[in-house]
């Protein structure tokens, strides 16, 4: 009986349990529970439903061990930068998601304790409203820190609510913006300018440690953020640029060391934990243009008939896809409306324009990639849910000028079972 392990993998809309064996040298997987995930509103703060995903997450190794009684170990990845706070074994509700807002009013007092750019040569973290550090600064602000014993990334929060351990896995904590790109731990010098509590830093453990054990599975630390995972399940032939394609797109590349110069900061790139490796990479708005916009102007229309009304389309005009206001907009279309200058006309019109300015994102951020790093890449590999729209993938390609290869594998899920079969 070949060694079985479990990858739950949860992502900001959906998640999954994938079981993963070798037989004959090669990986296979069989997917064995899926469960849907989104933000909840709750007192007019966009949250996510922590009970309902655990949950979730028993339910489907429930089912996965009836299946295969056997299994030796299981992990959980999840989206980067999102907490649960506890104050011993309690948690401190609600869990809030990066998409609220709550974050806006405290980023200013953030960088008058330390700049930015400070903030950036230190941690290598690229800024976005809705980084931990300012998330943690504003449960101050609001007294939520109080007492409070931990505060451990959603994946995290999960395994210990399996095994009873809190840990701090690596490549997740760099999300932070909090993390050392010297020392890869938590940097001391900017939770001391924050005035905040020492307690919930804990040293930081890597992929690959076994922390515990829930019903006689051992419970392993993958690269609990997923984008971690996913570029290790990424199967190069060289060392080249990658998009992890899902809600949001993660374009970069492997590098030994962090990348911190200025010329970085000003491309707001990250750089990333890796397994072994670092992460140089930038955040761009991703597949959820496309998603927002389907639910809002063509709910029940199959993909494939999107794609194929954006390729008759012949709208020109595109947006800058990275642009705040396409963050959490209340309405995607609207949000549209105003950044164009000619409103489009039809329902092609508005996903062509989304696709475009998504691979001119695309091609924009790698020439930033390509001046910080001095190489030149011909290749480019895109993985995830976003790899299997064929149009979108074109359009990368003739924007880049890079050759595409588009794998629409569960990447994610992939690199979290390589990890684990790694463990001894």
């Amino acid at each position: 009986m070949p060694k079985i392990c479990l990858a739950v993998d949860i992502g900001a809309s959906s998640g999954r349990h994938i079981a993963g064996w070798l037989e004959d040298g090669e990986l296979k997987t069989e997917e064995l529970y899926r469960f849907p995930n989104g933000v909840t509103e709750k007192d007019g703060h966009l949250t996510w439903d922590i009970d309902a995903l655990l949950g979730h997450v028993k339910a489907g190794i429930a089912i996965a061990k009836e299946k295969y009684p056997r299994i030796e170990s299981l992990s959980i990845d999840t989206w980067g930068v999102d907490y649960v706070l506890l104050r011993g074994d309690e948690e401190v509700r609600p869990c809030y998601a990066y998409r609220d807002g709550r974050t806006e009013a405290v980023i200013s007092q953030v960088h008058e304790k330390i700049a930015f750019s400070e903030l950036y040569r230190r941690t290598g973290i690229q800024f976005q409203p809705f980084n931990t550090i300012y998330q943690l600064y504003a449960d101050k602000l609001a007294g939520r820190l109080a007492g409070a014993t931990d505060f451990l990334m959603i994946p995290e929060y999960l395994m210990y609510k399996l095994c009873g351990v809190k840990a701090h896995e690596y490549t997740n904590a760099t999300t932070t913006g909090m993390v050392s790109a010297g020392t890869g731990e938590f940097d001391p010098a900017v939770i001391e300018a924050l005035d905040l509590p020492r307690r919930l830093f804990r040293p930081l453990q890597q992929p690959g440690e076994v922390i515990g054990e829930y019903e006689g599975v051992r419970v392993v630390l993958c690269a609990t953020h997923d984008t971690g995972s996913a570029v290790e399940g990424i199967p190069m032939e060289e060392d080249a640029p990658y998009i992890s394609s899902g809600t949001w797109s993660l374009l970069g590349v492997k590098t030994q060391k962090p990348i911190t110069d200025a010329a970085s900061e000003l491309a707001n790139f990250s750089n990333e934990g890796g397994v072994g490796y670092n992460r140089y990479q930038k955040n761009i708005m991703g597949m959820w243009l496309v998603n927002r916009l389907r639910s809002e102007l063509c709910p029940d229309k199959p993909w494939g008939e999107i794609t194929a009304e954006a390729e008759e389309s012949r709208f020109e005009e595109t947006v800058d896809a990275n642009t705040p206001c396409f963050l959490a907009p209340e309405s995607m279309k609207a949000a549209f409306d105003a950044a164009l200058s000619e409103k489009p006309q039809s329902v092609g019109d508005y996903f062509r324009c989304a696709y475009r300015s998504l691979a001119l994102s695309y091609r924009d951020a790698i020439r930033e990639l390509q001046r910080s790093t001095g190489r030149h890449y011909d290749s480019l590999y895109i993985v995830g849910g976003g790899a299997k729209n064929a149009f979108l993938n074109r359009l990368t390609e003739e924007a880049t000028g890079k050759k595409v290869t588009a794998l629409p594998i569960e990447a994610t899920a992939i690199g979290n079972l390589k990890i684990q079969m790694n463990v001894k």
